[in-house]
Parts: structure tokens; C-alpha cells; sequence
């Protein structure tokens, strides 16, 4: 799975993608600091069932700490997004480009309205920020539109001549994109058109595309420097039908540094942080950690591990499942205590577990075991959040 931090210069992108992964990222204000894609790994939360087992896990894929698993999801930060892109304009194509295999959007938002379209420095509640969640939708869509619209109609007219499904011959022009057959059914079906193609108009495929977009690219608003932001800003962000998360990609940046650096006690996500020693710390520190608590307690967090979780569990409607090769102990061929957290679909089933820990046991997969009722079930049984699993395989 790849989720991508997009959104136009200057937003606090890279110092967002830092603060959720921790790694290296150019920042600076002013446009176009980030001219190539960092790629890092950031974490999503669940309770680890080796609380249900009263043993320790040992895990190989992913991390656990006082009984939550942290399970890896791999990021992308592309440059800086201006109006017209899909037109080359500013590093347009390049970010496109950059941003097929995307299964879903993070939408860093300047929520104060202190960056105007460009990404340039303007005064706080200058610029509406709902207009920004606007112009990247467009681009979005008008970008799947320039792949589509290339010999369009004498594509269309061939693969009737041919007898090929309109779905299965707009997939294969959009092989790349992470965009399934479902989901061009779902868009054509949503937007109204002509299930024949070769009857559509461009308004009719702008309109296709426009649709296309949401299902198979969704999108979570990140509302940042909402610790400056306008209350009114961020009331009509969550109006514009996108969930939205108030983050402070600074706060989140400073306490998960301060935290490696042994001077706050922080686990990403929580309400709160202890200081572990005041006498290294100047006033100046002080100040903004004393800061930093009173936004905690307002907010509750930062925002910026619940918006990635959010467009894990909810955008993208993902369940963690724990694999094993014993189902009574919930250990592998080593002996290790529930190794492996894999991401599913909700709706996923034991066979497609099996396909996805390996092509082989997906192949020759006979039944699955669940490990919390010891019961035996087929392929088609559908797995729940956190459920344990056995998979039993022709040797």
C-alpha cells in the first residue's frame, strides 16, 4: 500500500511527511523546496492480540509497544502541486507522475489561508483554503483525463468492432495508475454515461474521469498550521465533503525529535508527553513544549497519526490479520509469537490472506484456521479486524 502526501508548495508537506516518518526531508519556506519524491514509512495502530494470549509477541514486520502493534505503510511526498499542472505547468507532470501507484491521497492543506496558489507567503486568512481542496480535485481528474483522451474515440470504436467490454478497455489505458476494473465499473455506473463508449462525448469522459478520481484515487484533507488557522477556515474545509483532520505537522515534528532525543517521553497519537529531565531543557524549550501541551489537551493530539490512520482504516477501509503456522501457541516455523501484521481489505477473505502472505499457499489453499475459536473455515469466510489465522495448504 502507498499513500501520497500531495498538495501546492509551502503547505508544511515535507515537515508533515517528516513528522509521520521521522525521515530526512528538505524543508524550507518558499515553492518547490521538494523537486524529488521522498519515499519513508509511517505506522498505523491496533491492540496486538498477544494481550489475549498473556504472552509477548515477537514481531518480524512490524513493531509493538505496551500492546499496540504499529503496522508499516509506505509514503510518498512528490512535489509541490500549482494550478494547471496537468498542463506541465510549475513541476506538474513530474508530481503526477509520480503519484500513479498511489492507493490514496493525504491533501496537506495551508488551513490559515497564509499561501496563495503558488505556495507563496501571504498574510494569515488571505487565501481560502477550501479553493486549494478544489484545484487539486480538478488536476487530478484532468490529468486521468490526458491519459484517456488520447485516440479516445478510435480506441473506443476498435474495442466495440471487437466485442471488448467498455471497462475492461478503459483499465487497460489506465494500466499504472493502481486503477482497477471495479473501479472504472463503479464510475461509469455513478456517473450516468453510455455504457457505450463510443457514444461519449468529452464532457461525458471529463465527466467519467471526475468520478474515476475519488473512487480510485480517495482523498483525506490534512488542515494544517491549524494551530494559526482561522476557526472559520477550518469549519469550511470540513464542508467541502473530504474527511479533514486539524494537524500541526510542526508540533508533531518537534515532539517525535524531542521524544528520539530523550527529552520528552511521547508515544505519535497520544493526548500527552512527560519531560524527562527540565534541567536540560532552556526556557525557550520549555516555552514551546508548554505550548505544544496546551494544543494536546484542546485537540487531543497533533492530527498527524490519526489522518494517516484514517485514510488507512476509513478511506481505505483496511483491517489488520495476524497469520500463523500453529493456531493453538499463534507462532510461525521459528517460533516466533504472532510475527506478521497484514493489511486486508474489510470484506477480504481467508484466500485472499493466503494469496497475499504467498502466491503458493493462495494456489493450493485447502482451509483456514481461526485462531481465537479454533474453529475450521473455507476460503470464501470473511476475516475480521485483528483476527489470528491459520492457513492450511497443499504441500
Amino acid at each position: 500500500m502507498l499513500v501520497g502526501i500531495v498538495g501546492k508548495p509551502n503547505v508544511g508537506k515535507s515537515t508533515f511527511y517528516s513528522a509521520l516518518t521521522l525521515a530526512t526531508a528538505q524543508i524550507a519556506s518558499y515553492p518547490f523546496t521538494t523537486l524529488e519524491p521522498n519515499r519513508g514509512v509511517g505506522y498505523v495502530r491496533g491492540p496486538c492480540p498477544h494481550t489475549i494470549l498473556n504472552k509477548p509477541c515477537n514481531p518480524h514486520n512490524s513493531v509493538c509497544a505496551d500492546g499496540t502493534r504499529f503496522v508499516p505503510i509506505d509514503v510518498i511526498d512528490v512535489a509541490g502541486l500549482v494550478p494547471d499542472a496537468h498542463d506541465g505547468k510549475g513541476l506538474g507532470n513530474k508530481f503526477l507522475d509520480d503519484l500513479r501507484q498511489a492507493d490514496a491521497f493525504i491533501h496537506v492543506v495551508d488551513a490559515s489561508g497564509g499561501t496563495d496558489f503558488e505556495g507563496n507567503p501571504v498574510g494569515v486568512g488571505t487565501h481560502d483554503p477550501v479553493m486549494d481542496v478544489n484545484f487539486l480535485e480538478r488536476e487530478v481528474s484532468f490529468w486521468i483525463h490526458g491519459i484517456l483522451a488520447k485516440d479516445f474515440n478510435r480506441l473506443a470504436r476498435q474495442a466495440k468492432a471487437a466485442g471488448k467490454k467498455a471497462e475492461k478497455q478503459l483499465q487497460e489505458k489506465l494500466t499504472g495508475l493502481s486503477i482497477t476494473e471495479s473501479h472504472v465499473v463503479a464510475a461509469i455506473r455513478q456517473s450516468g454515461v453510455d455504457v457505450d463508449t463510443t457514444l461519449w462525448s468529452d464532457e461525458d469522459l471529463m465527466k467519467f474521469c471526475q468520478i474515476l478520481q475519488k473512487l480510485s484515487k480517495p482523498m483525506i484533507v490534512a488542515a494544517n498550521k491549524a494551530d494559526i488557522a482561522p476557526k472559520e477556515n477550518l469549519r469550511r474545509l470540513e464542508e467541502t465533503g473530504y474527511p479533514v483532520v486539524a494537524t500541526s505537522a510542526e508540533f508533531e515534528l518537534a515532539l517525535r525529535k524531542a521524544s528520539k532525543a530523550g527529552l520528552v517521553s511521547y508515544i505519535p497519537g497520544k493526548g500527552g508527553f512527560d519531560i524527562v529531565d527540565r534541567q536540560k531543557l532552556n526556557e525557550a524549550q520549555l516555552g514551546a513544549l508548554d505550548k505544544m501541551a496546551a494544543w494536546l489537551e484542546a485537540h487531543g493530539d497533533t492530527g498527524i497519526q490519526r489522518v494517516l490512520e484514517k485514510v488507512v482504516f476509513e478511506v481505505l477501509d483496511m483491517i489488520i490479520v495476524y497469520p500463523v503456522e500453529d493456531e493453538t501457541k499463534w507462532i510461525d516455523k521459528q517460533g516466533r509469537v504472532l510475527p506478521d501484521a497484514h493489511l486486508m481489505r474489510r470484506g477480504s477473505n481467508a484466500h485472499n490472506l493466503a494469496s497475499k502472505v504467498h502466491t503458493d499457499l493462495g494456489d493450493n489453499f485447502i482451509r483456514a484456521i481461526d485462531g481465537k475459536t479454533h474453529m475450521t473455515v473455507g476460503h470464501d469466510h470473511v476475516l475480521k479486524d485483528g483476527d489470528v489465522v491459520k492457513i492450511v495448504a497443499r504441500v
